[in-house]
């Protein structure tokens, strides 16, 4: 027999059930929130990347400028200190692109002046395009093969002649004058000097007027013992002739040295010329003349270094001729870029010495060139380094 739970069980039990029904629900402990974790510092960039930085954006620059060429150089210096940088990759490519659609487009502007017959514009325009891509067999052979070879005809200046008198003279037209200029290699505004001898070319396709020959002069009538006449009136006096113009002939060698190009000849003679006589001005006139075709001569042929100091010699000698400022300065940019890049290949080469000479060369030039010095200074560090492992 079982004995039932007592009244009093029974009560405890329903009140502690109702206690628990009752008693507050106890919420769970807040979860404790971690900060997510901190990425990491991405690593300086490389001693390469930084090399490669100036070319990157120099390249830029150039592009900006139109020097698609120059531009393409500096991408590929870039690309050759750093080649997995994908993104001076996709700028190389682009760029290629549009040194390609350039060149189409000097050639087709050659084709269409042939058309017209002006082979003088035609082969300015191949001209152009090889100076973008020296390589193109395109310009190349059209320069051969289609653009007909020029005539010319020698002429002597003479006092108050102008570029604009002698086209209009020669071809009707003062406004061709700018073909004589160009021809010729003249500076801007190129005052002309009596007695220097100019090539006035032949223009296809325009009336082109040459000198006429002496003609000859008619046989005098046989004299015969004159009629009793009238006294004759006095016959009116002849005008007078003007006296040839007296040319230093030293100074006309110096020209012709210029037209052939021979600058540096030309700039001696006048420099020893100057050294007697000063104050001639024809003389100082031809030698900023010549100063200035042959530092840009230079500058077209990436004698960089050769177009500063000629150019240099220039400025000092007239600061304001032309443009010669901003030529200089553009040929010293230039010598800098070319001795930095020289320094970098150095330093490929583990040539440490000749790397470091190399910039100190370009802070002759460009004392704040900040990479140049920051790079000298870590090839001095090598080197200390190098030799302290020397001696142990």
């Amino acid at each position: 027999m079982t004995a039932r739970p007592g009244r009093w069980a029974l009560l405890a039990t329903a009140v502690g059930l109702s206690l628990t029904a009752c008693a507050p629900a106890v919420s769970p402990p807040p979860a404790v929130t971690q900060a997510p974790p901190r990425a990491p510092e991405p690593p300086p960039p490389s001693p390469r990347v930084q090399l490669a930085a100036p070319h990157n954006e120099q390249a830029a620059k150039l592009e900006q400028e139109g020097q698609l060429r120059q531009a393409l150089d500096e991408r590929r210096i870039a690309l050759t200190i750093y080649p997995d940088d994908a993104t001076a990759r996709a700028a190389l490519v682009k760029l290629e692109a549009a040194i390609e659609r350039t060149m189409a487009q000097r050639i087709e502007e050659g084709r269409a002046a042939l058309a017209r017959g002006s082979h003088v514009e035609a082969r300015r325009r191949f001209l152009a395009a090889l100076a973008i891509d020296p390589t193109n067999q395109t310009a190349f052979r059209a320069l051969q093969e289609d653009v007909r070879d020029v005539e010319f005809i020698a002429h002597t200046i003479r006092a108050g002649e102008t570029l604009a008198s002698l086209a209009q003279r020669y071809y009707g037209d003062p406004a061709r004058a700018e073909v004589i200029w160009e021809t010729n290699e003249l500076a801007p505004a190129a005052r002309l000097v009596a007695g220097r001898t100019l090539k006035i070319p032949e223009i296809p396709g325009l009336p082109f007027a040459r000198p006429e020959p002496p003609r000859p002069q008619p046989p005098r009538p046989s004299v015969t013992p004159p009629s009793p006449s009238p006294e004759p009136a006095p016959t009116p006096a002849a005008p007078p002739v003007a006296a040839p113009v007296e040319v230093n002939p030293l100074l006309t060698e110096d020209q012709d040295a210029f037209e052939r190009r021979d600058y540096k000849g030309a700039l001696a003679d006048l420099d020893k010329m100057l050294a007697t006589s000063p104050g001639n001005t024809d003389a100082v006139t031809l030698k900023k003349q010549v100063l200035y075709v042959h530092g840009k001569a230079q500058l077209d042929a990436n004698d960089y270094e050769g177009s500063y100091r000629t150019l240099n010699q220039l400025v000092k000698l007239a600061p304001n001729y032309e443009n010669a400022g901003a030529l200089t300065a553009q040929a010293r940019g230039r010598l800098i870029e070319q001795r930095y890049s020289q320094g970098i290949r150095y330093f490929r080469e583990e040539r440490l010495q000749e790397a470091v000479a190399a910039w100190r060369a370009v802070l002759e030039l460009d004392p704040q060139h900040a990479n140049a010095r920051k790079n000298i200074e870590q090839s001095e560090r090598l080197i200390k380094g190098l030799e302290e492992r020397r001696k142990k």
